[in-house]
């Protein structure tokens, strides 16, 4: 089994000096591939490094680089400019995390759709697909979405967990659709359970988002109480019982398409 999880917050405080020995633990589990998710021009460059320490050859480690929309309110005259030179490394395969969260609001609402539109605009230029963020925003994210989806060549709505119209709306613009151990909630992810069968082949991709959003249905619990890559192997054997899939072909479909998505080699 080969799979890939498409969001790692590996820079989080929670990994320091258990780096190392996660990758090789996920490595083992079948979660040969990670994407390191850039949030920030401190923490994309943070597991920029991570990716080259880790895994010099370039084997299993990609990350993004971008401004996740909580932070958009520290955006500067030479944000931009810094981004440019984060991208100029191959390592470097998305933009983002970047787009809309109007549920928390952490930055005021126009200047997180400044900073979006400047991300689009880089990953259009730079040919790169774009990794979203989005909470209480569809409506709003779709719009501006339209406005660059023919000169956009990809995008995944990381960490999905809205609705069936949200999710339809997506699909028809063509983007990606990320699933993470949400779905494995009873409390909260029941809508997903049945909403994941209708999302097409290829189109479909896996994320812990460690060290958040440990499966509430995960046995053994860890102690730590901390998602973790290896996990992911949970999330794929729920996802694959729910669309009546064999673990063997979701794992094949879905690291086809992240492999494409974030140009990560062939293993």
């Amino acid at each position: 089994m080969h799979l890939i999880d498409i969001g790692v917050n590996l820079s989080h405080s929670q990994f320091h000096g258990r780096e190392a020995e996660m990758l090789e633990q996920a490595i083992a589990a079948g979660v040969k591939q990670w994407v390191l998710t850039g949030t920030s021009l401190a923490e994309s460059q943070a597991v920029l490094t991570l990716a080259e320490q880790l895994d010099p050859h370039g084997q299993h480690l990609v990350c993004t680089a971008g401004i996740h929309p909580h932070d958009a309110k520290d955006w500067h005259s030479s944000t931009l400019s810094d981004l440019h030179a984060l991208h100029s490394n191959a390592r470097v395969t998305a933009v983002g995390e970047c787009g809309l969260d109007f549920n928390r609001d952490f930055s005021p609402r126009p200047q997180q759709e400044s900073a979006l539109h400047a991300q689009l605009e880089l990953a259009c230029q730079l040919n790169k697909p774009v990794f979203l963020h989005e909470r209480d925003a569809s409506e709003r994210l779709l719009g501006i979405l339209r406005e660059y989806r023919d000169s956009l060549p990809a995008a995944v709505v990381h960490c999905f967990t809205g609705e069936k119209t949200a999710l339809y709306a997506y699909l028809d613009l063509d983007l990606h659709i990320g699933i993470t151990g949400w779905i494995c909630d009873e409390r909260r992810g029941l809508h997903l359970q049945t909403l994941v069968k209708d999302i097409p082949a290829g189109r479909l991709l896996l994320e812990t988002d460690a060290p958040y959003l440990l499966p509430r249905s995960l046995r053994p619990k860890p102690k730590s109480n901390r998602n973790e890559p290896r996990y992911l192997t949970w999330i794929a054997s729920e996802v694959a019982r729910l669309r009546g899939e064999s673990l063997e072909q979701l794992s094949a479909h879905t690291t086809q398409a992240a492999q494409s998505l974030f140009r990560l080699p062939a293993l």
